[in-house]
């Protein structure tokens, strides 16, 4: 495969899941004291990766779950933020401004925090009350980061209650680091052709639904939009049809992504409308990926993990089409802003 480290990969997403024992044990004994909140507060990409597991707490079980913009909370408060609410901020350098800004905004509130970080040494991982260190960098940090809060949700779901068979759900995404290498070997050939198709494209519409749609957002914001300098309207298949319908004509690009849960018929309204108005539709479909020993109800759970990690493959086929380096930027962290 086109620079890639399959050793290394596996490697950093099996870190990723070994910290699934400690994070329960602190959910348990965090919920065992009376927590009465949990709130996701990350800063751009990093905290828009925490979408999956939040929705995934808010649609199965009472328990009060906030997904908030770290930079926004800190400008306008919460009354739900206090002593009792566990605060999770992921941020793979540990040094974003808002990430730090955030975690000592839900200290001063008497709320515990998580930091959830690649680099030990950094400070939201000195800051944190628990901190959890899992080496990743830009092209491994969505699985990774996906990973995580899964873990965290499914634990307070098994703490509740609310959820069957959490070993043996923790045991199949175990095997996932090297079952998403061959994922990624026999996407290879796909991955190319999609890059070479849309490497001269300025403009794509990215759509998506359930967990899928946090992977379409971040593709579209955090890797065509960041990393490729490519203008992306990334739309949830949901709100497809109440005005982006309109921008769809002749030549234009779709990618639409589309997982194994109860959304997937949403996404389906989508492709089914598009032929009619663009040729230029590419789909990826997480039912196409062979993935031995994992249920049909694990799969459901992990659409965004597989779609990111396909994703991969393309960005690396299409920084060298187009000549432009992934970590190649004209502002995000060279000047002060």
């Amino acid at each position: 495969m086109l620079n890639f480290d399959a050793e290394r990969f596996i490697r950093i997403q099996s870190g990723a899941l070994d910290l699934a024992g400690p994070l329960q044990e602190l959910v348990d004994a965090l919920l065992a004291q009376g927590a009465k909140n949990l709130f996701f507060l990350g800063a751009g990409g990093a905290g828009k990766l925490m979408e999956p597991a939040a929705q995934l707490l808010t649609r199965s079980c009472e328990f009060p779950v906030h997904l908030e913009n770290a930079a926004e909370l800190v400008a306008m408060g919460s009354s739900n933020l206090g002593p009792g609410s566990i605060v999770v901020i992921p941020s793979l350098s540990g040094t974003t401004r808002e990430a730090v800004a955030v975690l000592e905004f839900a200290q001063q509130r008497g709320a515990k925090v998580i930091g959830l970080t690649a680099h030990e040494d950094s400070p939201v991982a000195r800051q944190a009350d628990f901190t959890f260190t899992a080496f990743a960098e830009d092209d491994t940090s969505s699985e990774s980061f996906y990973l995580q809060s899964l873990v965290i949700a499914l634990s307070i779901l098994h703490r509740l209650g609310r959820y069957d068979g959490f070993e043996s759900t923790l045991a199949q995404l175990r095997t996932l680091p090297e079952s998403l290498v061959a994922v990624k070997e026999a996407f290879e050939e796909t991955a190319a052709q999609i890059a070479r198709d849309i490497q001269h494209d300025e403009y794509h519409i990215v759509t998506a639904a359930g967990p899928a749609w946090t992977e379409a957002w971040y593709y579209g914001t955090c890797i065509l939009e960041e990393m490729q300098w490519i203008r992306t309207r990334p739309v949830h298949s949901s709100d497809f049809f109440h005005g982006t319908l309109e921008l769809v004509e002749a030549g234009v690009s779709v990618l639409v992504f589309k997982g194994e849960d109860a959304s997937r018929p949403l996404v389906e309204r989508v492709e089914r409308w598009l032929p009619s108005v663009t040729d230029r539709m590419t789909v990826i479909d997480t039912a196409a990926f062979a993935l031995p020993g994992i249920s049909p109800e694990v799969r459901a759970l992990i659409p965004h993990v597989l779609i990111a990690t396909v994703l991969e493959r393309v960005s690396a086929h299409l920084e060298v089409l187009r000549d432009h380096p992934l970590t190649t930027r004209r502002y995000y962290r060279r000047i002060d802003y």
